[in-house]
């Protein structure tokens, strides 16, 4: 039971999200648009995560760690483009996007937890793991104030791209790893 790796990869995928997620509503009025326009986008996000869970449900005994190195790959391609978006459509396609490597994300995460778990005996691997990718969040966003403080609101997506990298390349990294010892 090794779940060192999925928490440093997810920290990181948290921090990536956390840094950004609380200060994409200034980035989005510094666009011009409203907070109804907001709204839309999330909900747009929303139901493409929820839609895209259906097809990926059955997809994820089979491809869990390559759906999480996906996710984190699209994440990371959005937030390099979002500070070239001078377009709510664009907004609204990179929310689509996001929405379904959310999806990826979250489900891989749930059945990589049980796989990577004894049955009888998950709480406390759990609990470790929710505390590690929680405070991750946490630090996320207060480091991402200061650095909109000192610098841009790109810089966070920039900042936020290196992170959803990073984690990719971790469960990347595992991936190899795994089939090598097989």
């Amino acid at each position: 039971m090794n779940l060192r790796w999925l928490i440093r990869s997810q920290s990181l995928a948290t921090l990536a999200a956390g840094m950004i997620y609380p200060y994409y509503l200034l980035f989005l009025k510094n666009l011009g648009n409203s907070y109804s326009k907001y709204g839309l986008a999330f909900a747009v996000f929303t139901v493409c995560s929820a839609a895209a869970s259906q097809w990926l449900g059955a997809r994820l005994d089979r491809s869990g760690q390559q759906l999480l190195a996906l996710s984190n790959i699209g994440m990371m391609l959005a937030m390099l483009l979002f500070p070239w978006v001078y377009s709510y459509w664009v907004v609204l396609a990179l929310q689509a996007g996001m929405g379904v490597c959310n999806a990826m994300q979250r489900m891989s995460e749930k059945v990589l937890l049980a796989d990577e778990t004894e049955a009888g005996a998950r709480g406390e691997p759990i609990g470790t793991y929710h505390f590690w990718t929680s405070i991750a969040s946490g630090f996320a966003v207060v480091a991402g104030g200061f650095l909109i403080d000192w610098l841009t609101i790109d810089v966070l997506f920039y900042g936020s791209a290196l992170l959803y990298g990073g984690s990719a390349w971790l469960v990347h990294k595992h991936i190899r790893l795994k089939a090598r010892s097989r």
